[in-house]
């Protein structure tokens, strides 16, 4: 009986996991974006890149200013 039961789960999720795999790629074709939302603009990327680049300031100041952590800053590519 519990093997039973335990197939039947097992099938269920499997079904629930194709549902929703395929439910996710209908929304990217809508172009719905998943996921968090950036914590940043692309003008406050730009900025933040110009000003530790180019001017030198410190990550931790700049991250500090943005309210991120300064890993998020360090991970900005140019």
């Amino acid at each position: 009986m519990l093997t039973v039961l335990g197939g039947l789960a097992e099938f269920e999720r499997d079904l629930i996991r194709t549902r929703t795999g395929e439910g996710r790629d209908r929304a990217k074709a809508r172009g719905v974006k998943l996921g968090r939302k950036p914590k940043m603009t692309e003008h406050q990327k730009r900025d933040a890149i110009r000003r530790r680049d180019r001017d030198g300031e410190p990550v931790h100041e700049i991250a500090r200013s943005y309210n991120v952590s300064h890993s998020t800053i360090s991970r900005l590519e140019a």
